[in-house]
């Protein structure tokens, strides 16, 4: 390649390893070929569906017919202690080439991608020489693994670099510019094949997200007077079902509620709009219900036609009320908001959800099964069938005692086996549980009583107001134990299936990290 900075014209056969320009197919038989640095850089944020931050990429090509085409993707954000590099980029690497091997299709090649906005007082090209070192970790790491890496780029502050130039002094020292947004050749193919970039992973947690203004407050003590009259009536076998009609109930209320609402344009009016249909205490009355699993597991079968849209904005605005000491309370709607974008075909969200959930309680089982499911390429059609049998086939008096959905789920859709971390794949931007937690509220410990036992749990908010013992809802006689919960002498107890070995409670921090896979 004579000049490696250009904007048109193939790579020479020294850099794609004698092979011709990879495609891609996008829909109706359009074909786009990528020959330039400079469409390679252009192609994430259409080969992700966002635009990633602090992250690490590799995508992985295929051979077919002499044309390289794209295949699998995997992005780790990228640690921010450089001794953790060499690992992170093994992990990566490893993770894709497997994912790609149980996918029966190897990579014979890939793309690496840094991406990493300057701190303050740094440029973009003091990142692009800080990350080379971690460029260079990913290329040797894929090399390892007999899969050459044919590009490697940094993309920071609106512009790019190639770390395989073969040509001394060929490219920029400031890096080369991103073309506008949508203006490229393959922004139009993919608009018109109906391909959407949603922003960033920041602007999607955003959505989900524990609210952080005034009206958290309002929201908190809301939280706190509905703990005093239901968690009792949760935790009383006589009330408890009654309680579940009364939260389903309302549940579709609202639902009809979100339908009926006049559509709004942008992602954050949208959210305005909802939160301003939902008041303080119906969101307290949801919240505090869905901790119920039986009750929570009926309310997923809202996930399809006219039901799944505003069952989503409604999980995703219950979510934003879990604010203060109630943040681990957020693992049900965000499970709920997760399985309904997976089930409608939105993985990208799906993912980002489940791993929130996780996040908020790393063992909270049905996040865990839909997290892995989804990030294995499961087709939900398996579960949805599952929920719309116990729609059709079941009274309410008859949730107490069937199976919980979430095991027939998967029964239906997973190995029978409860050995499988969250950290079997990330979530939608590759990042674990362990990383999105960072985004919600930190565990915290329960306080153990002399004689072993759990004392009753509270949680004081900011202006030292105690939220209402047992608000967090245990397990009754008809229930097993909620995962996270702890048993007798506060031994943290696992939901175990029949005829399910149990493991740990909660997966090493290995496992936790491992990528995301996309097909």
């Amino acid at each position: 390649m004579t000049n490696h900075s250009e904007t048109t014209g193939p790579f020479e056969n020294s850099d794609i390893s004698g092979r011709e320009p990879f495609t891609d197919l996008s829909a109706r038989d359009t074909q786009v070929t990528l020959r330039t640095p400079a469409e390679l850089a252009d192609a994430l944020p259409y080969l992700l569906g966002y635009r990633p931050e602090d992250s690490m990429v590799l995508v992985a090509l295929h051979d077919r017919e002499g044309q390289g085409r794209f295949g699998g993707r995997a992005r780790l954000g990228i640690p921010a202690n450089e001794e953790d590099w060499e690992a992170a980029a093994r992990q990566l690497a490893q993770g894709l080439v497997t994912g790609s091997e149980r996918r029966g299709a190897r990579p014979e090649q890939m793309v690496a991608y840094v991406c990493q906005e300057p701190a303050p007082g740094e440029s973009g090209r003091d990142v692009k020489r800080r990350l080379e070192r971690l460029a260079h970790l990913l290329r040797t790491q894929c090399g390892d693994l007999d899969v050459p890496v044919i590009e490697a780029l940094c993309i920071s502050d609106g512009r790019f670099w190639s770390y395989c130039c073969p040509v001394q002094g060929c490219c920029p020292e400031d890096g080369s510019p991103m073309g506008l947004p949508g203006t490229s050749v393959l922004a139009a193919a993919a608009t018109y094949a109906g391909i959407q970039v949603r922003g960033t992973l920041r602007e999607l947690r955003t959505r989900l997200q524990p609210w952080e203004t005034t009206a958290a407050l309002e929201q908190e003590i809301a939280l706190d007077a509905a703990g005093m009259t239901l968690v009792p009536r949760i935790l009383d076998e006589g009330s408890r079902a009654e309680v579940a009609e009364e939260t389903l109930g309302l549940a579709e209320q609202l639902i009809r509620r979100f339908a009926a609402a006049a559509p709004v344009s942008g992602a954050h009016p949208a959210d305005l709009r909802d939160d301003g249909l939902l008041t303080h205490d119906e969101a307290a009355t949801l919240i505090l219900g869905l901790q119920d699993r039986t009750t929570r597991d009926r309310a997923a079968v809202w996930m399809e036609d006219d039901e799944a849209a505003p069952a989503l904005r409604l999980w995703r605005a219950l979510a934003r009320r879990c604010v203060g000491p109630y943040g681990e309370h957020a693992a049900a709607p965000l499970t709920l908001a997760g399985w309904v974008a997976w089930s409608t075909g939105d993985e990208l969200e799906a993912r980002e959800a489940l791993a929130m959930a996780l996040g908020a309680d790393p063992d909270y089982l049905f996040a865990r099964l839909l997290h892995q499911a989804c990030n294995d390429g499961i087709d939900p059609e398996a579960i949805r069938r599952c929920l719309r049998a116990d729609r059709a086939g079941h009274t309410p008096a008859d949730y107490t005692a069937q199976p919980h959905p979430e095991r027939k789920a998967a029964r239906a859709a997973l190995p029978a086996t409860e050995s499988a971390t969250p950290g079997a794949s990330a979530g939608a931007n590759g990042e674990s549980p362990e990383e999105a937690r960072g985004t919600g509220t930190r565990r915290r410990r329960r306080v153990r009583s002399a004689d072993g036992s759990d004392a009753p749990r509270t949680a004081r908010s900011t202006d030292g107001r105690r939220r209402p013992a047992g608000s967090r809802p245990g397990s009754s006689a008809a229930e097993p134990v909620r995962p996270g919960s702890r048993g007798q002498g506060g031994t943290r107890a696992r939901a175990a299936e029949p005829g399910t070995p149990t493991t740990s409670a909660a997966p090493s921090a290995s496992d936790r990290r491992k990528p995301e896979e996309e097909g």
